[in-house]
């Protein structure tokens, strides 16, 4: 894959750093190991922050204050990590999808990273560029229908958009079927270490829960 961030996107936010991770994978309907994870995180979650206070997490309040540079309110289009943290917080169960949409989102809850997981089989072309939605973009969400994305991040490949923040898009969603996975953690905070950190715990769970080596990343930046 090829990952270009677009001027719009350096303007609003010239520290970005990105993350690809692209692997082989096996997807099953439902990993019991990985959900003790989950259930593990969202314990520790529930005992050190309130719905308030994960705003103050440096990953969320850097997506929320990009969210704000663009246009759009961060309350109204939460970011995904934001939504499944705070699912947690107050008690409720995550919906449970298969292993690889639960694997990423274990991954965006432990960082507090958006993160978008694709099936790379479905992109049109090898280039994703990240920009910013414009006024009557047409973009399905996962589960949610046509999503207004004027005024968030999304990258688009060659015949549009296939991922934001907020909701990737159904054309591209990964499936039980889903063999070549590609995984974009949005460093929106500029903090690299920590990006290479979530990158390197997907692999690892990859490792565990997907039948694969792990793959490989790379980093982009603005």
């Amino acid at each position: 894959m090829i990952i270009n961030v677009s001027q719009e996107i350096e303007s609003v936010c010239p520290e970005f750093v990105g993350a690809c991770v692209e692997a082989q994978v096996v997807n099953t309907p439902y990993c019991e190991e990985l959900w003790q994870e989950i259930e593990a995180l969202g314990e520790r979650f529930r005992s050190e922050l309130t719905t308030e206070s994960l705003k103050d997490m440096t990953s969320i309040a850097a997506t929320r204050r990009v969210y704000k540079a663009c246009g759009k309110d961060p309350s109204r289009y939460r970011p995904a990590s934001e939504a499944l943290i705070r699912r947690m917080l107050q008690g409720k169960e995550l919906y449970q999808r298969d292993t690889l949409v639960d694997l990423v989102n274990l991954a965006s809850i432990a960082y507090g990273y958006s993160i978008g997981g694709f099936d790379a089989d479905k992109f049109v072309g090898n280039t994703l560029t990240l920009g910013i939605g414009r006024e009557g973009e047409p973009y399905e969400g996962i589960g949610r229908g046509l999503l207004n994305i004027c005024g968030l991040p999304v990258y688009r490949d060659a015949e549009g958009g296939v991922g934001t923040p907020t909701s990737d898009n159904e054309r591209t969603k990964m499936t039980i079927d889903t063999r070549h996975l590609v995984v974009l953690i949005n460093g929106y905070d500029g903090n690299e270490q920590r990006v290479r950190e979530n990158a390197e715990y997907i692999q690892q769970l990859l490792r565990k829960y997907c039948q694969s080596d792990g793959g490989s990343y790379f980093i982009y930046t603005t």
